[in-house]
């Protein structure tokens, strides 16, 4: 609960004038003051920072598209390979925002900056690890996850490019998570604005070879988006350089640091794991569609990429959640972490509901802004229509996990998503695809099902509280 002197006898700002802090940075503490102005503040800049992370998928798909279902499928292999990568940058990016909100909670910015800068160690070391092998092999990869030759042949240099770059990947998702842990959410969300701009322009430059620009086809699309993705990592190291209010990185800083790195890699493992789990079942669900031909690949392609659009700003919402968290825990405010966590997943639910109802309505006309293919068409619409009966467990179950994350017990979510994805959704799927006779259908069914299987588990284990005594 607040405390009297949190809530009372304070004239809060006009709900207008929070939104444009928020826009700009706020300077609050979110340890003390109105809980529901500190989810307001962090919310905003993450929603908007994730709705420009998942542009750069739609932007890709809606160029794409227009050149026929090899292409999309394409993009559907090679993304769905991709998801191991953000497996990687992700429960990375989750202990990292984890301990230097747990560090900024404490009111120390120097063990902060510190942990920041083992934090981009790491990243750099995985993703040399991971991109140099994909890079050689990605034809072969693609061949592994059921591609056709037709689909080997045109997609191998898109594969290579987006494989073989995934550092810029890894690091745009760690670096943010250094500005999201410090409560920096609006120079998180400024540093993508830079990246999209710069796909939204090279995208159909370097697809169509329009003016002075290569006509590269889909590999356009995956080199436009590691332009926009890289530069927007150098602009993300210039302003961890330059500092802000909450975090400054020095060189003094710029050293290993074992212990501190070894705590971190400790976290992160089971981290990497919790999404490797959940993204390793999303590539198992594209193996299995690809059984039935390149239209059912690409239209699951295609409805994956609009829900994708909409569930990462939810997922802005639990990464503020995962800052109040580790930012409270490190105050001695458990209680106020608890509360902040509730509050976020209702807002969540609201949210991620509205939208599904709008894609029952309009699922047709809204896959036909991306595709023409009658037969694609009628898939992706099929499948954003199941899919979104699914949306408020999403809401929930991804804020629940994320308040594990955001206290540094990764262990939880990584239990949960095992039994959940693994032992559960995967096998459902092969069941209801080839022997209740569904097909691809089945598989969207069984996402579904998993899913609100996963939050129903989650808000029972958070319920019990032991989250609350993690140490990181």
């Amino acid at each position: 609960m607040e405390s009297p002197t949190e809530s009372v006898n304070v004239v809060q700002p006009s709900l207008w004038a929070s939104v444009r802090e928020s826009l700009r940075g706020s300077h609050q503490d979110y340890t003390t003051g109105s809980l529901n102005r500190a989810i307001l503040l962090l919310a905003i800049p993450m929603v908007l920072e994730m709705v420009l992370e998942s542009l750069f998928a739609v932007v890709d798909v809606f160029w794409v598209g227009k050149l026929g279902a090899d292409a999309v499928a394409t993009v559907g292999l090679t993304e769905s390979l991709l998801m191991l990568v953000f497996a990687v940058g992700i429960g990375l990016s989750m202990s990292t925002t984890a301990m230097v909100a747990r560090r900024i909670g404490e009111k120390d910015p120097e063990d902060a900056a510190i942990a920041g800068v083992q934090a981009i160690f790491l990243g750099v070391l995985i993703s040399l690890s991971i991109g140099i092998p994909s890079f050689i092999f990605a034809p072969r990869l693609l061949e592994l996850m059921g591609a056709s030759p037709a689909v080997v042949a045109t997609g191998s240099s898109y594969a290579r490019v987006a494989l073989g770059g995934c550092g810029a990947v890894v690091l745009l998702f760690l670096n943010n998570a250094i500005f999201r842990g410090a409560g920096d959410a609006a120079i998180a969300m400024r540093l993508l604005w830079v990246s999209n701009i710069i796909n939204l322009i090279l995208d159909p430059c370097l697809i169509f070879g329009l003016g002075p620009f290569p006509k590269l086809g889909v590999t356009g699309a995956a080199v436009a988006t590691l332009t926009g993705r890289s530069i927007g990592v150098l602009y993300q190291f210039y302003r961890l350089m330059k500092g802000t209010e909450r975090i400054h990185i020095l060189i003094r800083h710029v050293r290993l640091n074992l212990g501190v790195l070894w705590r971190l890699v400790r976290v992160s493992i089971t981290g990497i794991l919790q999404f490797a789990i959940a993204n390793t079942s999303w590539i198992a669900m594209v193996r299995i569609i690809s059984v039935y031909g390149a239209a059912a690949l690409a239209g699951y392609t295609v409805a994956v990429r609009i829900l994708i659009f909409i569930i990462l700003p939810s997922w802005g919402l639990s990464n503020a959640a995962a800052t109040l968290v580790g930012q409270n825990l490190g105050a001695k405010r458990p209680d106020r972490a608890e509360q902040a966590v509730w509050r976020t997943g209702v807002y969540n639910m609201l949210f991620l509901g509205s939208i599904g109802v709008f894609f029952l309505l309009f699922a047709t006309p809204t896959v036909r802004l991306f595709v023409s293919d009658p037969g694609v068409v009628t898939i992706a619409a099929a499948a954003l229509r199941t899919l979104s009966y699914g949306n408020i467990g999403y809401a929930y179950g991804m804020v629940m996990l994320q308040a594990f994350n955001g206290a540094g017990d990764t262990v939880t979510p990584t239990i949960v998503n095992f039994f959940g994805f693994w032992l559960f959704q995967i096998p459902l799927a092969w069941w209801l695809a080839f022997h209740a006779g569904l097909e691809a259908h089945g598989v969207f069914l069984a996402i579904v099902i998993s899913e609100c299987a996963i939050a129903g588990v989650s808000i029972l284990l958070f319920r019990r509280g032991r989250w609350k005594t993690q140490k990181i």
